[in-house]
């Protein structure tokens, strides 16, 4: 394994002094499943107190000092040193109440949640690995270290690491791993709202995040309990050929992997149970359930304490994931002024990730979906005004046609709209022309 000199020289220097170090965790796990790594974590027999005088001639911050993790700034790279360690009891169920440092690597292997996580690597020593990590990473699966009730009971956000490690690296779970991660998912209701957000945005994003979604289902309702109303709900319509909840599961894989549309997908049919109708027919109808999800999801991402950049984005995204498609380049800009080039392919690839869960015959729209996709490109590309700050004219040009008061803005509007439709070009002379016209109109 290939380390980076400023980790090879930080290993090397604790050795000079009388200690082991190894570097641990996922950088490890990492190279052994073929992928570069870029983090780097080291272990030592050290103490804190040790390791502060081994890099006396550099810059050592005190990150996590208690637990015995120091961080060293050596040549340019920032490297967390901890020293090897037992934990105690876990009265809080989140962090060990005590602490005993030793001079095992094996001691410090056996705390860790993973048997893929639970490998170190030095370059005298080679590879140490207790718990038989790198044979689950040759078969592919995730199993505790230990008994895994007692691993999710120190730290319940466990669980949703064994599901986000399994989304993220498409390993299943282990089958009793994964009984104890149905067991404790209840525990997730005492971690943080912040901690629980963290690893949703990485396990949504996920290859394998269908295949975790279905069979965790119970889990996912714990976090987000108004899920727990798509399970096995019968949603009724000639355009679905499964459940809300597994519906719900297709479409997060079907969308693009960023943190925003697996988001968005997760939340956009939540108000379904809500809304339901049924017609003469017998047909289910949801009309309206795009704005009450799009409420929900805006509780839910508050209640995450998701940032308000993300929340709005995917709210945004929830609210229009059905509007019509249209390709008339009229609809196009439109559409573009009113979400911006961005959020509009995001609803646009909504309504892809949509269709793809769905019958096979509603596939059919997705070409009409990405012909929208390559005009809005088109006209995005042109740089068309799409906002009355992009007109060739303000409010202070319109001072000899209209005094400043709220109808300066109608004027203003309706020469964005006009110029919108292509039916009045951006320039200065055409746009007062249209605005003395317009204030004739209204008077």
């Amino acid at each position: 394994m290939e380390l980076p000199f400023q980790i090879q020289e930080v290993i090397e220097r604790l050795e000079t002094a009388g200690f082991e170090a190894y570097v641990v965790g996922g950088c490890v796990r990492d190279y052994l499943m073929g992928i570069t790594p870029h983090d780097f974590d080291v272990a030592t027999s050290a103490l804190p107190n040790e390791i502060e005088r081994v890099f006396a001639d550099t810059r050592v911050i005190e990150t996590g000092i208690k637990h015995g993790t120091v961080t060293v700034l050596y040549k340019g790279m920032s490297t967390e040193i901890t020293t090897y360690r037992v934990d105690g009891s876990y009265s809080d169920g989140r962090h060990p109440d005590s602490v005993s440092f030793s001079r095992n690597i094996e001691d410090d292997l056996s705390r860790r949640d993973f048997t893929v996580n639970g490998i170190a690597f030095n370059p005298k020593c080679g590879f140490v690995d207790p718990f038989g990590g790198a044979d689950d990473i040759k078969k592919g699966v995730i199993r505790c270290i230990g008994e895994p009730g007692k691993r999710f009971g120190e730290d319940a956000l466990r669980v949703l690491r064994a599901l986000r490690f399994s989304a993220v690296l498409g390993f299943p779970i282990d089958e009793r791993t994964a009984e104890a991660v149905i067991a404790h998912g209840k525990d997730l209701r005492r971690v943080s709202a912040e901690r629980i957000f963290e690893e949703l945005k990485r396990l949504l994003c996920g290859k394998n995040v269908k295949s975790v979604l279905m069979e965790f289902s119970a889990v996912f309702a714990e976090i987000i309990p108004p899920l727990k109303a798509e399970i096995g709900y019968d949603q009724g319509s000639k355009y679905h050929n499964s459940t809300l909840y597994e519906h719900t599961a297709r479409a997060v894989e079907a969308a693009p992997p960023t943190v925003e549309m697996r988001f968005a997908m997760l939340f956009h049919d939540l108000g379904k149970p809500e809304t339901r109708t049924v017609g003469e027919d017998g047909e289910c109808h949801y009309y309206g359930h795009a704005e009450v999800s799009a409420a929900m999801s805006d509780k839910i991402l508050r209640n995450l304490k998701s940032d308000n950049v993300l929340r709005e984005r995917v709210v945004e995204i929830v609210r229009y994931h059905d509007i019509p498609v249209d390709t008339s380049r009229r609809y196009i800009r439109r559409q573009l002024a009113k979400h911006g080039a961005e959020v509009f392919a995001d609803i646009m690839n909504a309504h892809i990730a949509d269709d793809s869960a769905k019958f096979d015959f509603c596939r059919e729209r997705i070409p009409k979906i990405r012909e929208v996709l390559a005009i809005a490109e088109e006209i995005s590309a042109e740089a068309p005004c799409l906002s009355v700050r992009s007109l060739d004219i303000s409010g202070n040009d319109l001072r000899d046609i209209v005094p400043p008061s709220p109808l300066m803005g109608k004027i203003l509007s309706k020469l964005l709209d006009e110029v919108i439709d292509e039916k009045l070009p951006n320039e200065k002379s055409a746009l007062l022309k249209r605005a003395a016209e317009i204030k004739g109109d209204i008077y």
